[in-house]
């Protein structure tokens, strides 16, 4: 009878820990897959829907601008890294850019100040900016406006699209490559010879992001003020300033004109990348961007 009543209380013991972990195994399912659904959404904020890419987490943020050429979908390579490297990764479309809609009727606001309204809705402090490009144009705008939100800077493959610079205007005129902007197709403008050569997959779905980034007859959001030397002087935020060597749309020596205002910044280097070299050199990318923001 003892036996009988042990082999009992056991197979309930047994009966009990089977359920335990269903329910365990059954509630991180069904977590994950929030997560998941949450990840993609569109935000409505004051002027637009606006299409977010958000990993979610307790990490420090990381909100990433995408450049002219790109939408969400170009920080592919880095989203996931960042996020496994413990941040929360945050990007979005610009609006007028791939799936992020101006509600009708309205104007675009500058992205500085969507991408502040974005911060206030997600309700974060302070967060890591990364612009490259196009994006790099309105992270400086942000930072010389919200300098109190930002640990740290990064202005990665960008002319800053300055005003009143006389000394890069110059030095424009005497490095264009004479039609290289106008009879030259996108993706020979933004890429590098090597990667074109090595990654025609690569290259094939950075041309399918491009072509999805574009909105019919779109209106290019102002800045909240114009790009001088003057305003990335007046930077107090820690800055990182990175370029592709064989960047032939803004080359090296455009940015270390724009650079030699800032009180003071890193500079990185990425070998074998053109203008789009978080796309073509995706692991150096990452490192420096990673290796700079855990210092701040």
């Amino acid at each position: 009878m003892g036996s009988n009543m042990n082999a009992f209380s056991c197979h309930k013991i047994f009966a009990g820990l089977w359920v335990c972990m269903f329910l365990v195994v059954t509630a991180g399912i069904t977590t994950m897959s929030a997560a998941r659904a949450d990840a993609d959404a569109f935000i409505d904020l004051a002027n637009v829907k606006l299409w977010v890419t958000d990993t979610g987490g307790t990490g420090d943020p990381i909100i990433l601008l995408h450049a002219n050429t790109g939408t969400t979908e170009a920080w592919q390579k880095q989203i996931p890294v960042f996020a496994q490297a413990g941040f929360r990764v945050i990007a979005f479309d610009r609006p007028g850019w791939g799936q992020s809609v101006v509600h009708a009727g309205m104007k675009p606001l500058a992205v500085a100040e969507t991408l502040d309204a974005l911060a206030d809705h997600l309700k974060l402090a302070k967060f890591h900016l990364v612009g490259v490009a196009g994006g790099g144009y309105i992270a400086l705008d942000y930072a010389a406006w919200r300098p109190e939100r930002l640990k740290s800077l990064v202005l990665a493959a960008t002319g800053l699209g300055l005003t009143l610079d006389e000394e890069g205007l110059t030095f424009r005129k005497n490095a264009e490559i004479p039609g290289f902007r106008q009879q030259q197709p996108a993706e020979v403008r933004e890429m590098s010879p090597s990667y074109r050569g090595f990654n025609p997959e690569g290259v094939a779905r950075w041309k399918a992001i491009y072509e999805s980034s574009k909105q019919a007859g779109r209106q290019e959001p102002p800045l909240r003020s114009p790009n001088t030397t003057a305003k990335i002087a007046s930077l107090t935020t820690p800055v990182m300033v990175m370029a592709g060597d064989v960047d032939l749309t803004t080359p090296t020596g455009a940015i270390r004109l724009w650079a030699k205002h800032l009180k003071s910044y890193e500079w990185v280097l990425i070998t074998e990348a053109g203008h789009s070299l978080a796309w073509e050199q995706p692991e150096a990318f990452s490192k420096a961007v990673l290796d700079f923001v855990r210092k701040h």
